[in-house]
């Protein structure tokens, strides 16, 4: 763990949080922001592709259920224990569920550093997993809105928006079209662009993480708001989540890395592609629960803590 915590990438993170909660001016131009998402997810989705391209179908297909599997259930459970133990609203409830449902590039990101790092090896194809699991836990959340409460406005943002909001958004484009590109130039391709999206990539995520420790400080203020409930929830559930991925990644017969980075993405909340789809479907929900959720509790703490743990307990799973 102390190892995870000693990277340039960790450390860039922290160091964003302190310098906000300093009140210090540090700022990024918000076109470097942006520039920088853009490199994660298309560095991401091409490498994966390229990756998925060597593999064998039947290296990928289980894996691929496993993850299909996790963004359909935990979308479920969550909506039903944050409405009936959390008492939230429909909205609130759904939200949550939807980005506790989807998954973190960064996150992913932060994973992929880790385990290389480490020198533990994981299957190539991973990014496709990333891809695959984005968008189904937000639709599912939404449908459980809209079939729970048809008289508020969460039931009006019409099917096409939705839609456009999540097939459109930048973090789907850009991570399913590249793994899709990837997997069509094959070795060759990659080989040409090689230069500028791999040796880079862990310099870019420190880049990256700054900025993130920076936001993550700001929202820091905002847990108050949510009280206990939604710092237990934001702790516990990605644990428990992850610990599900890692037990699915063994039973699809993925390594140990590939099983670990499974149960990150279980373990993750997304703060992309989800925020964007839950202002156009549901409206009503409160952002100060949702993104101080994932943004101010389950993002620092997977990247300081969530990770090599459960590198550890997937390590114990396995022997």
């Amino acid at each position: 763990m102390l190892t995870s915590i000693l990277s340039p990438m960790v450390l860039a993170f922290l160091l964003g949080i302190v310098a906000s909660r300093l009140k210090s001016d540090l700022k990024y131009p918000d076109s470097l922001y942006q520039s920088l998402t853009l490199y994660l997810l298309i560095a991401i989705g091409l490498k994966g592709g390229y990756k998925l391209s060597l593999a064998a179908f039947d290296e990928v297909i289980w894996p691929a259920i496993a993850a299909i599997l996790l963004c359909c259930l935990i979308p479920l459970w969550t909506y039903g224990v944050m409405r009936k133990a959390g008492r939230f609203s429909i909205p609130n409830a759904a939200a949550l569920a939807a980005h506790y449902g989807s998954v973190s590039a960064v996150t992913f990101s932060a994973a992929l550093a880790f385990h290389e790092s480490l020198g533990i090896s994981f299957e190539g194809f991973m990014p496709s997993m990333l891809a695959m699991m984005e968008i189904p836990a937000i639709l599912i959340a939404i449908s459980l809105a809209r079939m729970n409460d048809t008289s508020s406005s969460t039931g009006q943002a019409s099917v096409k928006e939705i839609a456009r909001e999540l097939l459109a958004g930048k973090s789907s484009l850009l991570l399913i079209g590249f793994v899709l590109i990837g997997l069509v130039v094959g070795k060759t391709g990659w080989e040409q662009v090689s230069p500028l999206f791999d040796m880079p990539f862990k310099g870019v995520l420190t880049l990256f993480l700054l900025e993130a420790g920076l936001v993550a400080g700001r929202k820091l203020s905002d847990l108050r708001k949510g009280g206990l409930l939604l710092i237990g929830f934001g702790i516990m559930f990605p644990i428990l989540h992850a610990a599900l991925g890692i037990w699915f990644g063994k039973m699809a017969g993925l390594s140990l890395g590939g099983a670990t980075i499974l149960g990150v993405l279980a373990g993750s909340a997304s703060y992309i592609a989800a925020p964007a789809a839950c202002r156009v479907a549901l409206p009503e929900a409160n952002p100060s629960y949702y993104l101080t959720a994932a943004l101010a509790i389950t993002f620092p703490f997977n990247i300081l803590i969530g990770i090599p743990l459960y590198h550890e307990f997937a390590v114990y799973l396995f022997n």
